[in-house]
C-alpha cells in the first residue's frame, strides 16, 4: 500500500477503514457508535489540551480490537497495528494508539487508570456514548444481541465480578445500568467528561423511576 503521510489523509483512511469492518454491526458498537465517540474525542480533546490526532486516531479504531466485536482482542490489535503501520502512522503514535485501545475498555470495573490524558480524552468519549439516552439504546440493543432479557426482579444486581462473570453471567439489561452504566459518572477522567456526564447520567436516573413505575403498573 502506498504510504500515506498527513494526518488528515490517514485519519480519513481510518474512517473508512472502521465503517467497512463495522457494516452490518448490531450488538451496539457499530460504526455509528464509532462516529459518536470520535466526535466527543475531538472536542473533548480541544478542551483539555490533547493530541486531536491520537485521540481521534484511536477513537476510530478502539472497538476493532475488542473481542466483543473482533472475537480475539490480540488478533485485533496485531490487525490495527500493521493497518497503522501500512497507512503511514509513526511508530511512536502507532505505541500510544494501542496503549489507549488495549487498556480503555469498562471491563468490569476496577482497572487502573490511563497513563495519558489522551488516552483519559477517548475512555471518556467512549464512556459518554454507553449513558444518557444512546446508553439506554445501547444497552437494550445490546442484550437483545446476547439473549438477556430486559429484567428479572428475581435476579439482582452484582457487585465484585471477574471478566469472566461480567462478559458471560446471568444478567438483565435492566442490571447492567446498576452493574456499569450507573457508575461511569464517577470515573470521569477529564472535567470536559465529568461536565458531559451529569445530564446523561440524571437522564438514565428518570428512565429508571419511569422503567419501574410502568413494570409495577403505577404509571
Amino acid at each position: 500500500m502506498t504510504e500515506i503521510n498527513t494526518q488528515t489523509q490517514i485519519l480519513q483512511a481510518a474512517e473508512t477503514y472502521a465503517m467497512n469492518k463495522l457494516a452490518g454491526e448490531t450488538s451496539g458498537h457499530d460504526w455509528w457508535h464509532i462516529k459518536r465517540v470520535t466526535e466527543s474525542a475531538r472536542s473533548i480533546a480541544q478542551e483539555e489540551g490533547a493530541d486531536p490526532f491520537i485521540c481521534v486516531l484511536a477513537a476510530l479504531l478502539h472497538d476493532l480490537a475488542d473481542e466483543k466485536v473482533c472475537g480475539n482482542g490480540a488478533e485485533g490489535l496485531a490487525e490495527i497495528t500493521r493497518w497503522m503501520g501500512e497507512n503511514g502512522v509513526p511508530e511512536a503514535g502507532r505505541e500510544h494508539v494501542v496503549e489507549i485501545v488495549s487498556t480503555m475498555s469498562f471491563k468490569g470495573g476496577g482497572r487502573p487508570p490511563m497513563r495519558t490524558r489522551e488516552g483519559m480524552v477517548v475512555q471518556d468519549a467512549d464512556r459518554l456514548d454507553a449513558i444518557g439516552a444512546m446508553g439506554i439504546a445501547r444497552v437494550f440493543v445490546y442484550s437483545g444481541a446476547k439473549g438477556r432479557p430486559v429484567h428479572d426482579p428475581g435476579l439482582k444486581a452484582r457487585e465484585a465480578m471477574s471478566l469472566e462473570e461480567y462478559r458471560s453471567g446471568r444478567d438483565t439489561a435492566v442490571n447492567h445500568f446498576y452493574e456499569k452504566l450507573l457508575k461511569l459518572k464517577e470515573l470521569m477522567n477529564t472535567e470536559a467528561g465529568k461536565r458531559r456526564a451529569e445530564g446523561r447520567h440524571r437522564f438514565m436516573e428518570q428512565y429508571l423511576e419511569q422503567f419501574y413505575g410502568e413494570w409495577d403498573g403505577r404509571l
